[in-house]
């Protein structure tokens, strides 16, 4: 059967619609005006509201019966036409339920912003063709994740003040708190401290198996960046978390946040099911809507380890192990520790499964199905620790050589063994050469499969057309990470080019034309399901912060209001910007997580697909003074492009023996031979033919040679 049913993908209903309707019948769940809900586009031109980059595709669907090809013109914010050509009629697209074109602009290459593609009389919303097209989404999509921190106060410095709030769940009145969390009856008899961590979506619960899928993917991210030479992107004092400055890359800081949680979810030694973990912790029964974290009354629960949660907990905790250790060989350990522990545990109970029926207070989060999870958790672990156990462990695993690991539907919570092919693809390990070519293959095989369902359809999205189920926007972006880590693997830049169209997708080439990322685009999502970012209940709250990718179409209408609006709905036009709407308009870290991979690769400079760019800026190092182990040098970067650059970050490699021990006038920070310099406040903004200047003082064993070569935001100096 298809996975277009909850069912089918076990993908957990948090609320039931009996649930709901109770909740609002006894005044627990406030209905917002219908009058503020985006359903429908405002033009018959969809584009990427956020823009193009100028060396990636540029692809506009429009929505029209001619059968004809139409003209097609492109001008700048001046309304002078550019560039001009004619759309390819497709004809019926089946997922959207309409007939549309498809016009191509990506020979066009020029920067620029305020562009407005017109067809047919159409035109489209504005929108930009620039390098730093996702950066600030690189923020915003990564910022999510402190956003939705439990157990830690929101600052207003790092988040704004409407988005600042207390810690919630530490046991301040009236929070019953996390830091001795009982079970459910029947669980267990005693006490655990499981604060800490992510809240899962738009209620309150933390769920190791969404959690460890999340956490996977913002490592990965950091990860790949860093096989790739950009790693700075990512690293210390680039996003916006309180652990900034701290001499650990920003995305690990966020990850370990929840690594910490989930390693408190580990039963402790002498306790039945020792080194298994709780399959999650949340209010015994649902919040109403809103109630801010700090709010909330209800009193917590565990419920009972899981087999699923356990092998979770074993892949990030390996994953862990290898990332850490340059930046905190304890940490790493610790991880490992906790990783072997949680495997030997599932081992011994294979087949302990959570209920679908556990879901009062908080999705069930079912999956009678783990061998997915086995060969995950054993191919993290194998690439940790090179050891034979767990060699084995992959190499009999079913999910080794089967053709069903990466699905057509994409990679979730409940399917994993796709997490296990992305490791053995892209880490070292001990594995035969044929193995090796085998499993990269697999992994080109399914970036193809999903190219060519993208180009069968009219608004190149990578899932079928009965894929639109609960979260079809996190398997979207899903797919995007496969497409791109095929691109890594092979050089071919089909593959980014796919993983960039599907960030067109999210971002307003869909069949409602609307960029299911909040901030991001001309007209997007903003009142996704969440219990604080309520602004649709309560004009005191706040909209979701600018990054927060919703749930998206769901052709199952598994709520009130989507059952009551989009009855007869194509599958890809299921959704309605709602707060109500959590079937199709929910939150989750495990829709985020992926988007935030995207948007981190798609941020980087590339010359891919097209010329090397030119130089635009100039860099002067000066060493100033040398004494017997240190030495001073001072640093100025030129802008020699035609723009400004607002927010810079110089790196460049260390000679060999140097170290840098301080800074004035930027924050430098060092991680082995990588340096990398950050704009302050007050110097954040070069114009064109300007200068900054900042000075390092450092130590040297034996020499001062000057670097060789320096990249300013990624892009090379001459």
């Amino acid at each position: 059967m298809p996975p277009n049913t909850t069912s089918s993908l076990r993908l957990p209903p948090r609320l039931s619609a009996t649930l709901l309707a109770a909740a609002l019948l006894v005044g627990g769940l406030t209905t917002a005006p219908t009058s503020s809900a985006t359903t429908a586009a405002t033009t018959a031109v969809r584009v990427n509201q956020v823009g193009y980059l100028p060396d990636g595709p540029k692809r506009a669907t429009v929505v029209t019966t001619a059968t004809q090809a139409l003209g097609w013109q492109l001008r700048n914010a001046s309304g002078t036409v550019v560039a001009s050509g004619s759309t390819v009629p497709r004809g019926a697209d089946t997922p959207s339920g309409q007939s549309v074109h498809v016009a191509d602009l990506s020979s066009y290459r020029t920067a620029g912003t305020g562009y407005v593609l017109t067809v047919d009389g159409s035109s489209s919303a504005p929108f930009d063709i620039r390098v730093d097209l996702y950066d600030t989404l690189r923020s915003d999509a990564m910022a999510f994740f402190h956003h939705q921190r439990s157990g830690i106060a929101i600052d207003a410095s790092l988040v704004g003040p409407a988005y600042a709030r207390p810690a919630g769940h530490l046991g301040v009145a009236p929070n019953k708190g996390d830091t001795a969390v009982p079970c459910q009856a029947g669980v267990c008899d005693y006490t655990r401290d499981v604060r800490g961590g992510w809240y899962d979506a738009g209620d309150h619960g933390k769920y190791v198996v969404n959690g460890g899928l999340s956490t996977w993917l913002l490592v990965n991210s950091f990860e790949r960046a860093e096989r790739a030479g950009k790693g700075a992107a990512l690293g210390d004092s680039t996003l916006r978390v309180p652990e900034r400055g701290n001499g650990v890359p920003d995305v690990l800081d966020e990850a370990r946040w929840e690594l910490d949680f989930l390693m408190r979810m580990q039963v402790p030694d002498g306790k039945p099911h020792a080194g298994m973990a709780f399959h999650k912790i949340h209010d015994a029964a649902w919040t109403g809507m809103p109630t801010r974290p700090e709010q909330d009354s209800q009193p917590r629960e565990l419920h009972r380890p899981s087999t699923a949660a356990t092998l979770n907990l074993a892949a990030a905790a390996a994953q862990c192990a290898r990332v850490f250790r340059p930046y905190d060989p304890a940490y790493a350990d610790r991880c490992l520790s906790a990783a072997r522990k949680a495997w030997t545990a599932a081992r011994a109970e294979p087949a302990l499964y959570a209920p679908d029926s556990d879901s009062t207070g908080g999705g069930p989060y079912g999956d009678t199905r783990v061998t997915d999870e086995f060969y995950w958790a054993a191919a993290e672990l194998y690439a940790a620790t090179g050891e034979s156990a767990y060699r084995d462990a992959v190499t009999s695993s079913p999910w080794h050589t089967s053709a069903d690991a990466f699905s057509p539907y994409g990679f979730g919570w409940a399917d994993t063994a796709a997490l296990g092919r992305l490791v053995l693809a892209t880490v070292p390990h001990g594995l035969p050469a044929t193995d090796t070519a085998r499993i990269r293959a697999s992994v080109t095989a399914a970036a193809d499969g999903y190219l060519s369902r993208m180009a069968a359809q009219g608004y190149a999205v990578p899932v079928p057309a009965d894929g639109y189920f609960w979260g079809s926007n996190g398997a979207v972006a899903n797919d995007a990470v496969v497409m791109a880590v095929a691109g890594e693997l092979t050089g071919d830049a089909r593959y980014r080019a796919g993983a960039l169209e599907t960030m067109d997708y999210l971002l307003g080439r869909n069949a409602l034309g609307l960029s299911y990322v909040t901030g991001h685009g001309e007209t997007s999502s903003q009142n996704q399901h969440h219990r604080f970012w309520a602004h649709q209940l309560d004009p005191s709250l706040p909209h979701p912060p600018a990054g927060s990718l919703a749930g998206g179409p769901n052709s199952a209408l598994q709520d009130p209001v989507a059952e009551e609006r989009l009855r007869g709905c194509a599958p890809a036009a299921c959704y309605v910007d709602h707060i109500d709407s959590y079937s199709t308009n929910e939150v989750a870290v495990n829709w985020n997580a992926p988007l935030a991979w995207l948007a981190a690769y798609a941020a980087e400079r590339t010359s891919t697909g097209g010329e090397p760019p030119t130089a635009s800026c100039a860099v002067t190092y000066a060493v100033n003074s040398v004494w017997s182990t240190g030495f001073t040098a001072n640093v100025t970067v030129k802008n020699t492009g035609p723009a400004a650059v607002d927010g810079w970050q110089l790196a460049w490699t260390s000679p060999v023996g140097q170290r840098v021990t301080s800074s004035w006038n930027a924050t430098v920070t060092q991680s082995g031979t990588a340096v990398s310099a950050r704009h302050t406040d007050w110097n954040r903004t070069i114009a064109p033919g300007a200068t900054v200047s900042f000075g390092i003082q450092g130590t040297h064993t034996g020499s001062t040679p000057p670097p060789t070569a320096f990249t300013l935001n990624a892009g090379a100096c001459a």
